[in-house]
This record gives C-alpha cells, structure tokens and sequence, in this order.
C-alpha cells in the first residue's frame, strides 16, 4: 500500500529505543533510513516463493503504517535477542520515568516561581509597613527638635552652643550601628575591623590623618553652618515657616546637581525650583521687607543651601554610602567637632556673646532633648533608605510642616496670615514634584495608554455582545441582519 513518510517524533522514538538498548546496527538516523530500507522490501506469505533481490518491489510509508513501522526495529531486535521482550520492557519503564521526571520537574519550577512571588510580595509589603513608620518617626523627630528648641529658647538664648553641643552627639551613631550589628548580623566581627571596613569610605587606605583633615572639615564646617542658622530662623520665625523654607533645599540640590555635577535636565523640577522660590519671596513679603521677618527668612534660605551644597559635595568627592559607612562618616563628623571646633564656643563665652553666669541656670534636660533627637533624625534617615524606599524619607521630611503647624495654631496660638500659607503650600507642592522620578513622563505615557488600550477592548466587547444579540433577535423573527458598527 502506498503511503507518505512517517509523522514527526516517531524516529526520534525509535532512535531513542535502539540507542538504549545497544542495537549493534544502531547510528544517528538509522530509524529514518531502516524505514526506507524497508519500502523496498515484497512481503511474502510462508511457502511462497519470494524474491531474493531488494530492487523488486517498493512502496511508501503512510499515515496508516506507522505502527508497524514503529514496531518494526523492535520486532527485528527480538528475533536477534531471546532477550528482546525484557529489554523492550525495561525501555518503556526508563522512557516512562523519564517523562515522570520531566513532569516532575515542571512541577517543581512553578512551585518556585509561586514561592518566589509569595517572597516578593511579602518583602514588598514589610518595605510599605517600615516605610510607614519611618514616616511617622522621621517627622516626628524633626517636629520635636524644633518644638524643643523653640522651648529652650525661652530660658536658654545661645544657638551656637546648641549646634555645637548636638553635633558632639554625632559620636554615638558608630557605636549604636556597631550594637545592631551584633544583634543582627550571623558573622559578627570585632569593632576594630568593623571600624576599618566602613572607613573605605574614605578611600581604600581607610581613614588616615591627612583624609580626616582633608574630607571631614568641610563637611563639619558645612553641617555646623546648616544647623546653627536653622536655630537661628526659628528665634525670629515660627517653626512652620522655618520648617517649610528648609524644604527648599531639595530644590536647591537639584540645581547644583544639575550645574556641578551635570545631571539630567527635567522641566519638572525647574517648575518646582520656580515654585520654592515663589514660595520664598512671598515668606518674605508676608510682613514686609523689614525686620525680623525677611532676616529669618534669609537665615533659612541659607541653612537649606548650606544643607544642599553639603549634599551635593558628599556625592562629589565620596560617592554613595552604605549604612555603615554613613554612621563612620557621620562619628567622624562628631570627633572633628568636639576636637577643632570647641574652641569656637569658648571664645564666644569670653567674648560675651554667648555669655550665661551660672553653669546651673544652662538646661540640660531641654540640651540633651534636641541633642537626642536631632541624632535620632539622622539615624532613622539612614536606617531608612535601608528598611525601605528613599522616597518615603523625604515624605516624612515634609511632614514635618504641617506637624509643626499643628503645634504651632494649638500649643502657641499662632494666626498664619493667607500670604503664609499660600507660600508654605506652594513650597511643599514644588517639594513633592522634586520626588518624581526621572522616567516619570514615560510612566505617565504607559499608564494613559493602557487606559485607552482598556477602553478600546471594553468597547470592542459592547459591540461584540451587541451583534451577537443582534443576530440572535434577527433569527427568531426569520431575518439575519448584520450592524453597521
């Protein structure tokens, strides 16, 4: 009968099944060309006589014969081996456990994949529920430095030995990471090399005299100057506007980026620098270029450029900073204070500018609140960007601005005039546009264009049901009518 050729798979089966069994005639292919061989051969029946030559008859394989032609090599293979029906046996039980396995397998792979979404999923809820209370520690502690130092003031007057006695603080924050990392971390390690580890920040000698003199005066100098103007705002402005200025430095950063360091050009955070200096000039003018107001306004613009400038300078020269070695740069920043610039308030006492007559009457409780919290501040920020996502610091940041004005319309009474409140809106508006990222036109685009891909399937299937109701209609009535649309 003639046939076509064999469907695909069979002689890979059946080459397969040789090689397994170490047919002695077996080589890649054989299956393909046996079957070939075979089309040329007369079947005969037994007593006929039948031709000797294999150039006689032939005949092609079809769809029909393709269980004969599977069988056949088994068929030869036995009635060369006694042993043939064992060891076919033995090649559908490896055939079957092979494809057990695959199945297996298979099975074996989207368990994983279950699992590593069920894991994906569960880190992307803990980075949501820390960033949550991330939030509400950071703004707090930053509404309570301020509150408390608006509170000292009243009986302590002296913001430059406030500034240098919390800075001082900033030598605690190796020693608490290093008290983490041995609660935390399986391989503990001493203090020494854990101290020598995070100095690489430095370089890759680590921390030498000639590096601590040269990175962390700068950087000193700039941090004293941010803090002791910022309590310098607050003794002529209220917490909420000085808090709300500060913000601006956000804006302040990426305009050095984009000068010093060449970042990317975006319209969107040259509108929100637009709007934080907007913000700034109406700060000023709420009670007229004159007095108090416009000196603290000043005070805060430069406290929030200063902050910038630190910012962009530690990007600069030292790079990106894990936790620890933001901890052993931020010590680093404490012993250079507590070693150069004590002589600063010193001076200023003899001087008499910053002069008390009695140790006793200096309030220490309200000192260590500041010192305390301002520390807490810098450590959550940092602790922060680890737990969960960056963003989520800077949100808590701005918090603090209607934090503080709570406070303030509760606590002191104060009136905030519409040309206070505008400005301090239009600041913190122009902050949050600072905190979208850079491919966030992109983002946009994509999500309005699922949106109308989602509206042009949900049309396309009213129609669709439409017609199909149409013609349903039509068909009882004896008609077929088709839409238009």
């Amino acid at each position: 009968m003639d046939v076509k050729a064999a469907p695909n798979g069979v002689a890979t089966i059946e080459d397969r099944i040789l090689r397994i069994t170490g047919y002695y005639g077996y080589y890649p292919g054989y299956s393909s060309q046996k079957s070939a061989s075979r089309s040329s051969v007369t079947r005969c029946k037994p007593g006929a006589n039948c031709p000797i030559t294999r150039s006689g008859i032939s005949r092609q394989l079809s769809p029909l014969s393709v269980a004969e032609d599977s069988a056949a090599p088994i068929l030869e293979l036995q009635s060369r081996s006694p042993s043939g029906i064992c060891r076919h046996s033995r090649v559908e039980r490896q055939i079957r456990s092979e494809e057990g396995t695959q199945t297996h397998t298979e099975n074996n792979s989207q368990e994983n994949q279950a699992q590593t979404r069920c894991q994906s999923c569960t880190s992307t809820f803990l980075k949501v529920v820390w960033g949550f209370l991330i939030i509400l520690s950071v703004s707090s502690s930053w509404v309570g430095t301020t509150q408390i130092v608006k509170i000292t003031y009243k009986n302590f007057d002296y913001p430059f030995f406030m500034t240098w006695f919390s800075t001082n603080w900033n030598i605690m924050f190796f020693p608490i990471y290093y008290s983490g990392h041995l609660a935390t971390a399986q391989e503990k390690q001493s203090p020494i090399k854990k101290f020598r580890e995070c100095s690489r920040i430095f370089g890759e000698d680590g921390l030498t005299l000639k590096l601590f003199l040269k990175r962390t005066a700068p950087f000193s100098i700039l941090w004293t100057l941010t803090n002791y103007l910022y309590l310098l705002a607050l003794k002529k402005l209220t917490a909420t506007d000085v808090s709300a200025l500060f913000c601006c430095n956000k804006a302040f950063v990426f305009l050095l980026s984009w000068i010093v360091l060449k970042d990317r050009f975006m319209g969107v955070r040259i509108v929100a620098a637009i709007m934080a200096i907007t913000g700034i000039v109406m700060m000023a003018y709420a009670d007229g270029f004159h007095g108090d107001s416009i000196i603290g306004v000043a005070y805060a613009v430069g406290s929030a450029s200063t902050s910038a400038l630190y910012k962009v300078l530690f990007k600069m020269f030292l790079g990106s900073a894990n936790f620890g070695e933001a901890a052993h740069f931020v010590s680093t920043l404490g012993f250079f204070n507590l070693i150069f610039i004590s002589f600063t308030p010193i001076i200023l006492y003899f001087t008499k500018v910053e002069y008390w007559s009695p140790f006793s009457a200096v309030p220490w409780g309200y000192l260590c609140g500041v010192a305390g919290l301002w520390l807490a501040f810098n450590i959550l920020v940092n602790v922060g960007v680890v737990l969960t996502y960056p963003i989520l610091i800077s949100i808590g940041t701005v918090l603090s601005v209607p934090g503080n004005a709570a406070v303030d319309l509760l606590k002191h009474e104060v009136i905030f005039s519409v040309v206070r409140l505008g400005a301090t809106i239009i600041i913190c508006t122009g902050f949050l546009l600072m905190l979208l990222p850079e491919e966030w036109d992109e983002i946009t685009l994509r999500f309005i264009n699922s949106l109308k891909e989602k509206k042009s399937e949900d049309h396309t299937e009213d129609i669709t049901d439409s017609s199909v109701h149409t013609r349903s209609r039509s068909r009882a009535n004896g008609t077929v009518s088709i839409p238009l649309a």
